[in-house]
């Protein structure tokens, strides 16, 4: 921003300078070449008078004592001719004495009394001229002609020198409009970044400085005070959702435990009738205290932060699906890694466990007996061409409809058609968990049918080579996983 506003002031200076000099130095060289042909055609009007008498008598050496008076005040070339267009004098001696010049154009016109005047290049004087020939009439009969060529340097460099001039002063002009306008385009958008540096804290979660109201323009310091408002209204209402996310949470679990070991002692004075109503309570009580434990690790996610790590991905699939293996084994569902080898990415301590960790679960609970879940493994290229390792959780279920995977990721969602007791909060925080590591997560359908969720890590030699372009400043905490 202040780049375009120094650009905007200069511009519109730029536009003014221009505006003012272009005609004034215009004109002002217009008039310089006026005034020098005026002056020059009268100075050789006042040549050819002097020398009228002179080639009446026929006074040679007067007529050379004149002309080079003349040329060495004007430092020009002269030719004079007499009345029938014969050389009499020429100043440089380029010509022979007596040489018939009557029939060049401006000789010819001389002698029959006109004026004219010319500029063009002038080999005697090596450079451009203004070339005069005036003739010498009284009474209407020509006795002589004068043609004059006056060196035009002189005059053009005065005029380059005002050219000169007036750039140097509008060069000094835009200087000075930089330095003002650049102090100006400062003071008008040091609000405005820290109101940008506001804003991006806040969007992150935390502001830890409200912007300054005391600089700027009124406009800027209205603004900056209505965000400062909002900024501290906005960062009560989170802490007290966390808090009491975080609070009620608490309090639920003592109470749930007990409602359970209560429920379980009912068993042995109930009519058998009863145990399968006794069943369903039980469960319920276990789901509602699941849901708890998932908004307890999400309130710790949203209020603590860590530094994404490197972690060896291969390891910790390995180390997952070992861990698995027994557990899905009681289902009668086998546990497959595969893949190429991904090496370490970045990920926040203990969540690449919990996300592996949920999306198994998840996949259990749908997989049909004698289905197989897949950890595969691939490293490919986002869009603009850096790399990203995928871990593919696919099972072999009934999968999902495309309009039931976009509001997968809402917070206590489940299918309609859902029969397992899933609290909606397993893929809330997988999401969360993998995008504080620089990651995402998205769904797909797997080659058999099923559902393939896809964790997109980044890996470590791409932190290293892009000089950690598009991380985040800082990623949540580690929790643990919940179903």
């Amino acid at each position: 921003m202040t780049r375009r506003l120094l650009l905007s002031y200069l511009s519109l200076t730029l536009l003014v300078l221009l505006a003012l000099e272009v005609p004034l130095g215009y004109f002002y060289a217009r008039s310089q070449v006026f005034h020098f042909t005026g002056d020059q055609r009268h100075a050789a009007e006042i040549l050819a008078g002097a020398l009228e008498e002179r080639v009446e008598r026929g006074d040679t050496a007067g007529l050379r004592r004149a002309v080079g008076d003349f040329t060495e005040e004007t430092a020009s070339h002269v030719l004079v001719v007499d009345s029938a267009g014969r050389l009499l004098h020429d100043t440089r001696g380029t010509l022979p004495t007596g040489t018939d010049l009557s029939r060049e154009p401006d000789i010819a016109g001389a002698l029959r009394g006109r004026h004219t005047s010319r500029t063009g290049h002038s080999p005697v004087l090596s450079g451009e001229a203004l070339t005069v020939t005036v003739p010498n009439s009284f009474g209407g009969t020509v006795r002589c002609a004068v043609r004059v060529s006056y060196p035009l340097a002189p005059m053009a460099s005065r005029i380059h020198g005002t050219w000169t001039t007036l750039a140097l002063i509008g060069l000094g002009v835009l200087v000075a409009v930089a330095a003002i306008a650049l102090a100006l385009a400062r003071w008008v958008t040091r609000p405005v970044r820290d109101l940008e540096r506001a804003t991006a804290e806040l969007a992150d979660g935390g502001l830890t400085e409200l912007p300054t109201t005391a600089k700027g323009p009124p406009e800027l310091r209205r603004l900056a005070s209505t965000l400062s408002r909002t900024a501290t209204r906005l960062q009560h209402l989170l802490h007290a959702q966390r808090a009491f996310a975080s609070e009620a949470s608490h309090q639920l679990k003592t109470p749930l435990t007990a409602l359970r070991l209560r429920l379980e002692n009912f068993e042995p004075y109930l009519d058998p009738r009863a145990h399968d109503s006794l069943d369903e309570a039980v469960k319920e009580v276990e789901r509602l205290g699941r849901m708890v434990h998932g908004l307890l690790a999400l309130a710790r996610l949203e209020n603590s932060a860590s530094t994404p790590e490197a972690t060896d991905l291969d390891t910790v699939v390995a180390d997952r699906a070992a861990t698995w293996v027994a557990f899905a084994a009681e289902h009668h569902v086998g546990i497959a890694a595969t893949g190429e080898q991904a090496g370490a990415v970045w990920a926040i301590p203990g969540a690449l466990e919990q996300i592996i960790d949920n999306l198994l679960s998840n996949a259990l609970r749908v997989s049909p007996p004698g289905s197989t879940i897949t950890l595969a493994r691939t490293v490919t290229r986002d869009g603009s061409g850096r790399p990203v390792v995928e871990l593919h959780v696919m099972d072999q279920g009934p999968g999902m409809t495309e309009a039931e995977r976009a509001r997968a990721f809402d917070r206590f969602w489940r299918a309609a058609d859902s029969h397992h007791d899933g609290t909606g909060l397993g893929l809330p925080i997988v999401q969360q968990l993998t995008r504080a590591g620089g990651g995402d997560v998205v769904l797909g359908t797997a080659p058999g049918g099923g559902l393939d969720a896809v964790v997109r890590l980044r890996p470590v030699r791409e932190h290293r080579t892009g000089a950690g372009r598009g991380q985040r400043p800082a990623a949540r905490k580690a929790t643990a996983g919940v179903s």
